[in-house]
């Protein structure tokens, strides 16, 4: 019998990945496309007719702004605004679903030993890897169409919305390409997705220096080549050439790679470990803690990352605003006091800092439910680990960790903003401010834990609180959502340290909702059937 193509078996496996992954897929795309549509009505909002436009123009040359959102590009222009406000955190976020979801369909099944058995059958060698090129490629061309659809029905230019579509759909091709090559590297799927992770972190980094500086660095990144099509000022496409164009230049080496490696193998042999564990590991939590000291350390030093960015920014906010008051209804939309613009900038800070790092809780909450699927529970559990113990030792470290992502985060903004203001209360206000959103944080732990209890088969829906929190606590008020739609954030419920006082009742409050969340969960998790 003659042996099947390299390609042979991958339109079977790009259907079955889409059969598999059509919630955590849709969740992506409709996710980034909402955010995209949520966020140009807003700046349509704040920039209500042209002199708004033109104040904000011409405040917005500051080097610090330009570093964290991008060239400024057609800023007297609603298009222009949307572009800047949006382009660079959406590119971050478009390549980051890109190089996940492209980790889970190559080598997070690879290591799982699904693919030895996809292998088996008449499938080639390339298969799985094209397979999941295409995959991520379309939900990158959805999430660039969607977007695109979204502007225009805003009454946005067509020519700059299929630029900016383009743009985000371009990222995502590359970081998905990117994700390709590191799995041919390493055997172990979160080094992959770190190396690819870094890449993405690098590139924003070399972007920021690039157009803060006006210099070529940011032709160096891929984010800088999807900000350099120019969406909605004078569009030009060569740049959008370069992405798509490395993309498959990576693709191929991706495909070169995969022949010279063994299935389930990486490039890099990894380091080999004791022959006996160590007496620390001989607990759940210590089990916990050494699957997931990777994540607490990525998850708090890209935290506290942002922080140092939003830090070293509070001395250039006060002059930025005094030249564009529309921002003022940014920083104090929730009550903050446009007296102390300071203040508010750092409490604003600190929201999105909390709240991109609860991501983290999330997805050490969810390690239980992966944990499962990749048949590692069972064996632990048919020692004398009882569900309760194994249970309790993810939590504490979701938590624990959870912490260590506040606190870092809140001190490296502290620190910062008072470095560069000269003032050292700002140490204790950027700290207070961070860390006064824990008690939201351990709501977003609570959902997917109740998840994994109740519903383990739709357990990656818990990601879908972080995408309405984060939509409900930027513009529900620009928006104007009712106040029950408001009030599904648990953010929402948080004083706006240092501006506001916290209250004692909305603290108590979300942490009895949390308590009742977990205690479901549990109760739930030792009852159900594992796997199921």
């Amino acid at each position: 019998m003659s042996r099947p193509s390299h390609h042979a078996g991958t339109f079977g496996l790009v259907l079955a990945g889409l059969r598999r992954d059509r919630v955590r897929i849709g969740m992506w795309v409709a996710g980034i496309t909402a955010m995209v549509g949520v966020s140009a009505q807003s700046v349509q909002t704040l920039f209500p007719t042209q002199a708004d436009l033109d104040a904000a123009a011409a405040s917005s040359d500051n080097p610090a702004i330009v570093a964290f959102q991008g060239p400024a590009y057609g800023l007297d222009t609603v298009g222009g605004q949307v572009a800047f406000q949006i382009g660079a955190p959406g590119l971050v976020l478009v390549g980051l679903m890109a190089l996940l979801q492209t980790g889970r369909l190559t080598r997070t099944e690879e290591e799982a030993g699904r693919l030895e058995l996809v292998r088996s059958l008449p499938v080639g060698r390339h298969a799985p890897t094209l397979a999941a090129g295409i995959l991520v490629g379309a939900m990158c061309a959805a999430v660039g169409l969607l977007t695109t659809l979204a502007l225009v029905a805003l009454d946005l230019p067509v020519a700059g919305s299929i630029c900016f579509g383009l743009g985000y759909a371009a990222v995502g091709a590359v970081f998905m390409a990117i994700t390709l090559v590191t799995a041919q590297i390493s055997e172990n799927p979160r080094v992959a997705n770190g190396l690819a992770g870094l890449v993405l972190g690098a590139s924003f980094i070399l972007r920021a220096v690039g157009d803060a500086g006006e210099n070529a660095l940011s032709w160096l990144s891929p984010i800088g080549w999807s900000q350099q099509a120019r969406p909605f000022a004078d569009e030009r496409w060569w740049p959008l050439l370069i992405s798509f164009g490395v993309a498959s230049v990576l693709l191929v080496v991706a495909t070169k790679l995969e022949d010279h490696r063994d299935l389930g193998a990486g490039l890099l042999a990894p380091k080999a470990g004791p022959a006996r564990a160590a007496p620390r590991l001989s607990s759940p939590f210590a089990l916990a803690l050494r699957l997931q000291r990777g994540s607490v350390a990525a998850w708090a030093g890209g935290t506290a990352a942002l922080a140092l960015v939003y830090g070293g920014l509070t001395s250039a906010i006060e002059s930025f605003i005094d030249d564009n008051p529309q921002l003022e209804d940014f920083f104090t939309q929730s009550g903050g006091d446009v007296a102390d613009i300071t203040s508010s900038y750092l409490a604003t800070s600190a929201q999105v800092t909390a709240l991109i790092g609860s991501g983290y809780v999330i997805q050490s909450v969810l390690r239980l439910r992966s944990e499962e699927t990749r048949e590692r529970t069972e064996p632990v559990l048919a020692t004398a680990t009882s569900r309760w113990r194994y249970w309790l030792g993810h939590l504490t470290v979701a938590v624990g960790g959870a912490l260590v992502v506040l606190v870092a985060s809140g001190l490296v903004l502290g620190i910062s903003a008072a470095a560069v203001m000269g003032d050292v209360s700002l140490v204790a206000d950027g700290f207070a401010a961070v860390v006064a959103y824990f008690p939201a944080v351990l709501v977003m732990a609570g959902v997917p834990a109740l998840t994994v209890g109740l519903f383990p088969k739709y357990a990656a829906a818990a990601w879908g609180l972080l995408l309405v929190t984060f939509v409900v606590s930027f513009f529900g008020t620009l928006l104007d959502l009712p106040g029950w739609v408001l009030a599904i954030s648990p953010f929402d419920h948080v004083a706006l340290v240092p501006v506001e006082q916290l209250s004692l009742g909305p603290v108590v409050a979300l942490c009895v909702v949390a308590a009742v969340l977990f205690v479901v969960g549990a109760a739930s998790y030792r009852r159900r059937d594992i796997p199921v």
